[in-house]
C-alpha cells in the first residue's frame, strides 16, 4: 500500500475519529488535539495496518490508548498538586510563625464566643474541649438535639461575625 492511499483511508476516518473524540472528551479542543494526535500516530505506525482489516477499529483503538494514556498523565499530575492541600504542612514547613498575629486571632475569637448566649456559649466551649455531643447533653441537662442545635447555631454565628 502506498503512502498516498493509506492517507485516503486516513482522511475518511476522520470525521467518525472526531466523533468518537469528542465522546471521549466531551471537549471541542481537546477533541481535536485527540484527531490530530490519532492521524499523526496512524502515521507513525501505517506498516503495523494491514490492508483489508477494519481502518476504523484500529484507529479507534489507537485514539482510545492515546486517550487513556493521556488521562493517566493529568490524573497523576493533578494528584501531585492536590496532595499539597491534602497535607498543609508540606505548604506551610517553610513558612515563619507569627505568634504576634496568632495571637490576635485568638483574642478576636474568645472575645466573641464571651459575646455569645450562655445557652450557646457553655456547649460550644464543652464542644471545643473535646467532649461528645451525648456528653454535653448529659452534663448540661438538656435533649441531645438541642445541643447539636445551639452548637451548629454557635458555630454559624461565630463563623459569620469573623468574617466581618
Amino acid at each position: 500500500m502506498t503512502i498516498t492511499d493509506f492517507s485516503y483511508l486516513l482522511l475518511s476516518q476522520k470525521d467518525t475519529l472526531s466523533y468518537y473524540a469528542y465522546s471521549l472528551t466531551k471537549d471541542q479542543n481537546d477533541a481535536k488535539d485527540l484527531v490530530q494526535e490519532t492521524i499523526i500516530r496512524a502515521l507513525v505506525k501505517r506498516d503495523k495496518f494491514t490492508m483489508g482489516s477494519n481502518m476504523k477499529a484500529w484507529l479507534r483503538t489507537m485514539m482510545r490508548n492515546i486517550f487513556i494514556n493521556n488521562y493517566r498523565k493529568n490524573k497523576a499530575s493533578i494528584v501531585t498538586t492536590s496532595s499539597l492541600y491534602d497535607n498543609p504542612e508540606v505548604l506551610y514547613s517553610n513558612t515563619t510563625y507569627n505568634e504576634g498575629f496568632s495571637s490576635l486571632q485568638v483574642k478576636e475569637v474568645k472575645k466573641n464566643v464571651n459575646k455569645l448566649p450562655e445557652a450557646y456559649r457553655m456547649p460550644l466551649e464543652l464542644y471545643y474541649k473535646g467532649f461528645l455531643y451525648k456528653e454535653i447533653s448529659e452534663i448540661l441537662e438538656q435533649p441531645l438535639g438541642t445541643i447539636k442545635s445551639r452548637i451548629h447555631l454557635a458555630k454559624k454565628s461565630l463563623s459569620s461575625t469573623l468574617q466581618n
